[in-house]
């Protein structure tokens, strides 16, 4: 599913997951009928291929704001991870302190540094510590792009897998993904 595997992570990407959640419609649209939990979840799923296919090392981060108890971080993927602030942090002031930390890094020479939101401000000062930026609705083009082109390779290669991308997984993949899905 992926490419060639390189020894790191090509680019650092941040997310701020609850300013995608707001600005992606499938995900709004979670959010107001099934809650904030079930479009977390929805946007995990959207991203571990992208992030894997892209060999991003991608960190979805969420104000504690909404959610009992401190600051966590919870590993999904090789390349995929959610994080969680302190009580009284926003993902914005997260995002920004992991943006002028990464500029004191020796990363900085070999890896991209992104940041994912569409709120202006945030663009603004994560742009001044260096970092590139892409809007919500560049991230879902490029989300959507992915996963086509994802499965469009997957067609060609296992023709007689089944009508579901899910088949054409290996087993252990497969038991990953549920255990994703059903929380567990």
């Amino acid at each position: 599913m992926s490419k060639k595997k390189p020894d790191q992570p090509q680019a650092l990407l941040f997310i701020d997951g609850y300013n995608i959640v707001g600005a992606w419609t499938d995900l709004k649209k979670i959010r107001d009928r099934h809650g904030l939990q079930e479009a977390r979840h929805r946007l995990v799923e959207h991203l571990i291929g992208y992030a894997a296919y892209n060999a991003y090392n991608t960190k979805i981060v969420f104000d504690s704001q909404y959610r009992e108890g401190g600051s966590t971080e919870e590993i999904i993927t090789e390349f995929l991870s959610i994080h969680y602030t302190n009580h009284g942090e926003t993902a914005d002031t997260f995002i920004e302190k992991s943006c002028a930390d990464f500029r004191q890094d020796i990363r900085k020479f070999k890896q991209r540094l992104i940041v994912a939101t569409s709120d202006r401000a945030q663009q603004l000062t994560v742009i001044g510590y260096g970092a590139e930026w892409i809007s919500a609705p560049q991230l879902w083009q490029d989300v959507d792009f992915t996963n086509t082109h994802v499965r469009n390779r997957q067609k060609t290669k296992n023709k007689s897998s089944g009508r579901f991308l899910i088949n054409s997984l290996d087993p252990e993949a497969q038991a990953k993904l549920d255990r994703l899905r059903f929380n567990k």
